[in-house]
């Protein structure tokens, strides 16, 4: 696998020398998110899904490193064989999906609300930059870094300062015991009643509002994962009524995996939100992580629906475009001083511009 990695250095420098960037892709099964690729054919690109497989596991230690084109499918089984799983219950979008494009795009499933996100787990990474070098931050434990966490910084870039090749990421055990019940409430009452368990000692592992056909009333799905006396406890405190295990495993799978029905609806929005924000009222709408999260379906108008988010302490993706115009950004304006942040790095790390460009935002 060295060779490959020397490979593709090689490609770097000789596109760097060319003026020519690259668009990095593992699977491919990402490529929707962020601004839209040229389509003029002006950049090449570097395929780091035939640099793959599991490095070093440990699961006594609860460590896994992985190279960036490994199927995150392929990293989950073997978890699973030693009764652990990846926290932040990443979408997968597909067999292809690689554990470099999970990173790289920092997207985390229904289980974020009570693990954290998918940063919180990045360990150690080794970074190919436009020089063609391989530049290695952070390492196997926790508590490895000083100075600037630059691994964590690296999720969630989009390849933008450069490509991932190769992560380290903590894992955990296996719940004991889960269990999904279901409540019937429209949104407002869901919203109120997850932000009522945020208080008392439930292990809530994720929620979800989903609206009924007409938009009114919905339902609200508590997963509770623990031990047994625990779940039986929070499962009598909720209430409601039990979904069967194979029904709630499909539902958490559609969600994680974003299959479910609602998200095949274009346009659609991203809203990350504070949880005790109420109803928005600007059509159909699911919620996750107690409100935290709302994915909004339907043409908005872009300004009015992002400064009314950031009015609330807010932000707004457009998730997926539809046939929105490409004049409208993908990812919610950043702040003048948070955006010379970004500028400085991408002048560090790639003055270039060899890698991924406009994808994070269109200035660069």
């Amino acid at each position: 696998m060295e060779f490959v990695l020397s490979e593709l250095s090689e490609q770097v420098v000789t596109a760097r020398a060319a003026k020519k960037p690259l668009m990095i892709r593992g699977g491919g099964t990402r490529l929707f998110y962020g601004e839209p690729l040229a389509d003029d054919g002006s950049a090449g690109w570097l395929d780091l899904s035939v640099y793959h497989g599991v490095v070093g596991y440990e699961p006594s230690e609860l460590v896994l490193t992985a190279r960036a084109g490994t199927p995150l499918a392929e990293i989950e089984d073997l978890l699973a064989s030693q009764g652990q799983m990846l926290a932040f219950e990443p979408p997968r979008f597909g067999a292809a999906g690689t554990l470099g494009g999970c990173v790289a795009t920092g997207l985390s499933g229904p289980r974020r609300l009570a693990a954290g996100g998918l940063a919180d787990f990045v360990l150690g990474t080794r970074l190919l930059n436009a020089d063609g070098n391989i530049l290695r931050f952070g390492g196997e434990v926790m508590k490895n870094v000083a100075g600037y966490d630059v691994s964590r910084l690296l999720a969630g870039s989009l390849g933008v300062l450069g490509a991932l090749v190769e992560i380290s990421i903590k894992v955990v055990p296996r719940p004991r015991c889960e269990a999904t019940r279901v409540l019937e409430l429209d949104e407002a009452g869901a919203l109120r009643q997850c932000l009522l368990w945020r208080s008392r000692p439930i292990p809530v592992s994720a929620t979800a509002w989903t609206p009924d056909e007409t938009g009114g009333a919905g339902r609200l799905l508590i997963r509770l994962s623990g031990n047994e006396s625990a779940v039986r406890q929070g499962q009598a405190t909720i209430g409601g009524e039990a979904l069967p295990d194979d029904q709630a495993q499909a539902f958490w799978l559609s969600l994680r995996d974003q299959s479910h029905v609602f998200f095949h609806q274009r346009p659609l929005w991203r809203l990350s939100l504070p949880p005790r924000v109420s109803v928005l009222g600007l059509g159909p709408t699911l919620h996750e992580w107690g409100g935290g999260l709302r994915w909004l379906a339907g043409d908005q108008d872009a300004a009015a629906l992002r400064a009314r988010v950031q009015a609330l302490g807010g932000s707004a993706c457009l998730y997926h475009r539809g046939g929105v115009s490409r004049d409208v950004a993908t990812f919610h304006p950043l702040a003048a001083g948070v955006m010379q942040i970004h500028r400085r790095l991408k002048q560090e790390f790639d003055s270039s511009s060899v890698f991924n460009p406009r994808r994070l935002v269109p200035e660069f």
